[in-house]
């Protein structure tokens, strides 16, 4: 008897040279952490994101920005503006350093940082406390934020800007790579990223320096001796030969993966805007998105509900949209500045499957899902 597979939300795609690189890792007995293809993923990225600023590629996203806090100087005391909606490896890394996040609610044109509340957030903290030490702005589902806004703000105050891109791997905004807008930026390579190293991620600044620094910190921070000498606490942060490879392989097919997860979007917008109940979030004018997960908006938690259970039923995966950060209990203490919409976004949101290598059948299988739903 034959099943039906599962499908699951945002499953690995891999291309044809993974193995090619991986085997000359084996072939070569770069087996141990690092290795060539350390550097040439380093500036395969580098490359793809136009070459003008360094590459660290790290264990995780979540690595990635702890060390950008790490070399920003955050530390115990400290505050750091971070984005309510998303997920918690945004807001982690601040308590790893000792910090405390500030949580800063959306905007309904793109569902990220709000620049008005971040504005109201930093006056607060100036007037209450002391001047945040950092702000954390997250290009949510692959949509750019507002970073022209964003920059302006922080600029005006003088506050570094951590750009998390996570999701964001292949994303523009106003004709320049997102991971490039900001003081520092930071990319996922997680196993359900629009690229993936099984697990992984990459930190992006802006002199060989501070590249240098934040490898030091991921390697342990052995000082410069014959025997190990420790000055500095260090951490096992770094991306391991093998993993690279993979990398490699999947920086060579990444433009096909935005082309697919965008054909995704656009196969789900022409049969569904039919229904008054679904909308999608649309790109604004200058905002190219990589359309890493489709979402969409229901009038109700209900109809949410509903289409997740049905779905379900059948063993496709889907997944209501991110529990604002000030929502979450390990956060209900921290400050938050809201205005409801990363709330109200989390009760009606759901995230379609959107994984690159979908097949027509399976996009079927989940659209007659929906419709069969939504007629009842």
């Amino acid at each position: 008897m034959l099943t039906k597979t599962k499908i699951y939300l945002s499953s690995p795609h891999m291309g044809t040279s993974e193995q090619k690189y991986v085997s000359e890792a084996f072939d070569t007995n770069w087996i141990a952490p690092l290795g060539p293809h350390v550097d040439g993923f380093e500036n395969d990225i580098k490359s793809y994101l136009g070459g003008k600023k360094e590459v660290a590629v790290l264990s995780s996203g979540t690595a990635s920005i702890h060390m950008a806090l790490k070399l920003l100087g955050v530390t115990r005391g400290d505050e750091v503006l971070c984005q309510s909606f998303t997920f918690s490896a945004s807001a982690n890394p601040i308590l790893y350093q000792g910090a405390s996040p500030i949580f800063i609610d959306s905007e309904r044109d793109t569902w990220n940082m709000c620049p008005e509340l971040l504005e109201i957030a930093i006056k607060d903290r100036i007037e209450k406390h002391k001047k945040p030490k950092a702000i954390i702005a997250v290009h949510l589902y692959g949509m750019p934020y507002k970073a022209n806004e964003i920059n302006a703000i922080a600029n005006k105050y003088d506050i570094p800007v951590v750009e998390d891109s996570a999701e964001a791997l292949g994303s523009t905004y106003f004709g320049k790579t997102c991971g490039m807008l900001s003081d520092m930026g930071i990319i996922s390579f997680n196993g359900n990223k629009i690229i993936t190293t099984s697990g992984g991620g990459a930190l992006v600044v802006k002199t060989k320096e501070l590249k240098e620094k934040a490898v030091f910190y991921a390697t342990q921070a052995r000082d410069n001796a014959a025997h190990y000498e420790h000055s500095s606490i260090g951490y096992n942060y770094r991306m391991s030969n093998v993993l690279a490879g993979i990398g490699r392989g999947q920086m060579e097919v990444l433009d096909d993966r935005v082309r697919a997860r965008r054909q995704n979007f656009e196969f789900y917008k022409k049969h569904l805007s039919e229904f008054k109940d679904i909308t999608f979030l649309e790109e604004p004018d200058n905002f190219f998105s990589n359309r890493w997960i489709t979402c969409i908006e229901t009038p109700s938690f209900e109809l949410r509900e509903k289409i997740r259970l049905e779905l379900l039923k059948d063993d496709i995966e889907s997944r209501p949209l991110w529990k604002p950060m000030h929502m979450q209990p390990i956060f209900k203490d921290n400050l938050h500045f809201s205005n409801g919409i990363s709330e109200d976004l989390f009760q009606r949101g759901l995230c379609l499957p959107s994984g690159s290598n979908l097949t027509q059948d399976d996009l079927s299988r989940i659209l007659n899902n929906i419709t069969k739903t939504l007629k009842l």
